[in-house]
């Protein structure tokens, strides 16, 4: 699952992909159907470090704050203290996991699990 999260406690899009995907271009189909005009900072790993999803993000108006791989030949600086704050959107998904359906995915059909996660994250926002 690629989610994009505003807050702790809020998401503004997901979806899910196959599981031998990479994370990075999946990411990009995702946040391409978001628009930032207040330059909101996208806090992401490794994993989206490339050149190609930072710009991306910064085409959508976000800020990239994503640490570099430490073999990268023309490094870019990025917000180590606002990198920290990554932890909450882990948060978020540990929230999620909660639900024993979500993190084992008993359900075949992609409508159904999607279905399911989005209840979660509505009952995750009712009882926090």
């Amino acid at each position: 699952m690629h989610l994009a999260s505003a807050s702790v406690d809020f998401a503004l899009a997901f979806h899910l992909s196959l599981g031998n995907n990479h994370d990075a271009p999946e990411w990009r189909d995702l946040i391409g159907n978001i628009v930032s005009h207040d330059k909101h900072p996208l806090l992401m790993d490794r994993a989206y470090e490339d050149e190609a999803t930072r710009r991306a993000a910064l085409d959508s108006g976000f800020i990239s704050a994503v640490p570099l791989k430490k073999n990268r030949r023309f490094p870019w600086k990025y917000d180590k203290e606002l990198y920290k704050r990554r932890n909450e959107i882990e948060g978020y998904f540990r929230r999620l996991k909660r639900f024993r359906k979500v993190f084992t995915r008993y359900d075949k059909l992609d409508i159904i699990f999607i279905a399911f996660i989005s209840f979660a994250m509505i009952l995750g926002a009712v009882l926090m």
